[in-house]
């Protein structure tokens, strides 16, 4: 049997980060010419790119809801995303990881404005590390702003883990693998304020205490994610800008 590696040493985690810091995150807004809003993201070793098309009318017409639009999310890990080559095409996890994000969205996005209409929305995780469903909503969100769509506040998701008894921000491949346990959260952000939680999973076992003090890390986390979510999409907003004024 092998023996579980120790993953705090000396006080720090492998990759020397502390235990409420975030890994490096990159965000760009409007990465894709065809698609309505678009945004590629890196958290970690997380490479994603997310693009929104719609609102858009739904078909077939039997699918449409006469009082709402209707959100269609889609996580997909590419075949060369992990180590072993993974199969093309949705299985269990995908799927699963789907639905909990779509509904995780749905708490967003105004969809009354927009009824017998689609959203669709598309995640691709390019290379996967750790916490890639909460890399994919971190995109998603940008990508949804970026498409002009309605929205009540923005998500910024993030996990925590319990490693070697100790609770950490952000996981890294086998502080998740061989960690006691694994929490993916996502925050409903309002005018710069957490709201609500909109998506809250569990892999493994804490007590309530441990739970309280996950929530608070994970808001931490959410709020630093948030403002460079924000950036992204302002330096977008200002280069658009710049180009309109140049052309003129």
């Amino acid at each position: 049997m092998l023996q579980k590696p120790k993953l705090i040493i000396d006080g720090k985690r492998l990759d020397g980060r502390e235990f409420d810091e975030l890994r490096p995150i990159k965000i760009e807004a409007g990465v894709l010419k065809r698609a309505d809003g678009s945004c590629y993201l890196e958290m970690g070793r997380n490479k994603v790119v997310a693009a929104v098309y719609g609102p858009r009318e739904l078909h077939p017409r039997h699918l449409q809801d006469p009082s709402k639009a209707v959100i269609r999310y889609r996580y997909n890990m590419a075949p060369f995303s992990v180590e072993e080559r993974k199969r093309p095409g949705p299985d269990r996890r995908s799927i699963e990881i789907s639905k909990v994000s779509k509904e995780a969205i749905e708490a967003i996005v105004i969809k009354e404005l927009f009824p017998r209409s689609t959203i669709d929305i598309f995640v691709e995780v390019l290379q996967a590390d750790a916490g890639s469903r909460t890399a994919c909503l971190n995109a998603a969100s940008v990508a949804l702003v970026d498409a002009g769509v309605p929205m009540r506040g923005i998500i910024s998701s993030v996990a925590v883990a319990k490693v070697d008894g100790v609770l950490v921000l952000d996981p890294i491949k086998e502080e998740d693998y061989y960690g006691e346990a694994d929490i993916p959260f996502a925050f409903l952000i309002r005018n710069g304020k957490i709201e609500s939680i909109a998506l809250l999973q569990m892999d493994g076992r804490i007590t309530k205490e441990e739970l309280k003090e996950a929530i608070k890390l994970a808001k931490k986390g959410a709020m630093e994610i948030y403002k460079l979510q924000r950036e992204a999409i302002m330096k977008k907003y200002e280069i658009e800008k710049e180009d309109i004024e140049n052309a003129q």
